[in-house]
């Protein structure tokens, strides 16, 4: 019986399947079996604003003006960013741009060149 999860409202470990989904013999709570997907490789997954996976190396370029803190002007919407690289956090992507130097975006204002 350890494959058999416990029910998740009452946490019974008095469950069993019907067809596609599993029952509570406690609290009669039914849920849709969902089988754990685990990834094969433990690489991050980032999204540009479109939707599309990013990757190490790829080109994106900035949707929108974003404001650098300590310059002068903003960085421009159209501005092409070469050779990311994905990182753990809030700002997820580090780069280096030309006249800007290193810094760090979030993939929701860039989208895949």
């Amino acid at each position: 019986m350890s494959n058999i999860s416990a029910c998740p409202k009452c946490n019974s470990e008095f469950t069993y399947p019907d067809r596609d989904k599993m029952v509570c013999s406690q609290c009669f709570h039914e849920w849709i079996i969902e089988e754990e997907k685990v990834d094969s490789d433990d690489s991050l997954k980032v999204l540009d604003a479109n939707g599309n996976q990013l990757n190490d190396g790829d080109s994106v370029v900035v949707i929108k003006d974003l404001p650098v803190k300590g310059a002068p002007k903003p960085l421009k919407a159209g501005t092409k960013v070469k050779n990311i690289r994905l990182t753990d956090g809030d700002h997820n992507i580090s780069c280096k741009i030309e006249g800007f130097g290193s810094m760090a975006l979030k993939s929701e204002f860039v989208k895949k060149a």
